[in-house]
């Protein structure tokens, strides 16, 4: 992420300065960095550590962080690529044993909806093969904005799968001027626990 830095203290001084805004705000900019070439270019796509698994329309860049999600430290995996207008990223994080994961999921989706200052978002249940029934478990249709101020419109995921002893959190997004939704279904349903 050439020259941009993520900070994750809370200093009280406003709704984008919680950790999870600046979160989603680095991970959004690391995206937003990758290029890739051509355009769907279906490929799988592997996560370290993990049997999990998925298939990106372009070649990803990849990164990996600690940061905070519900208030614990994890290693959040991204692997992000653009493809032709559209931005196509999917995150991956191991919880700790005994943490709740559908509170970290639902706290995940507010943050991402509220950094991209989302209007009306729709929402509805997503599940797959393997992977948990949590409330929080949901597929969103969201227009709103770039961090340039630019509108965007947002189709994502949410959801988690019991892996060993801890449960793993996955989200996977596209954001586009106009989303395709064939593209964002071909993402979601590669989803592989």
């Amino acid at each position: 992420m050439a020259g941009k830095t993520c900070v994750t203290k809370q200093d009280g001084a406003g709704p984008h300065n919680r950790p999870m805004h600046k979160v989603v705000l680095c991970i959004f900019s690391a995206v937003s960095l990758a290029a890739c070439s051509p355009d769907l270019n279906w490929r799988q796509t592997g996560f370290e550590g993990t049997n999990f698994k998925t298939e990106l329309p372009c070649k990803p860049d990849r990164t990996t962080r600690q940061v905070p999600l519900g208030g614990l430290p994890v290693d959040l995996q991204v692997a992000g690529c653009e493809s032709g207008s559209a931005m196509v990223a999917v995150m991956t994080a191991a919880l700790p044993p005994g943490a709740d994961a559908n509170a970290v999921l639902q706290g995940w989706q507010q943050a991402t909806l509220a950094n991209m200052v989302a209007q009306a978002p729709q929402r509805q249940a997503w599940a797959r093969s393997g992977m948990l029934p949590l409330p929080a478990a949901q597929r969103v249709n969201a227009q709103g904005l770039r961090a340039d101020g630019q509108a965007v419109n947002a189709q994502a995921v949410w959801s988690a799968f019991v892996e060993g002893d801890h449960v793993r959190l996955v989200h996977a997004a596209v954001y586009d001027r106009q989303v395709q939704t064939e593209l964002a279904d071909t993402l979601f349903e590669s989803l592989k626990p």
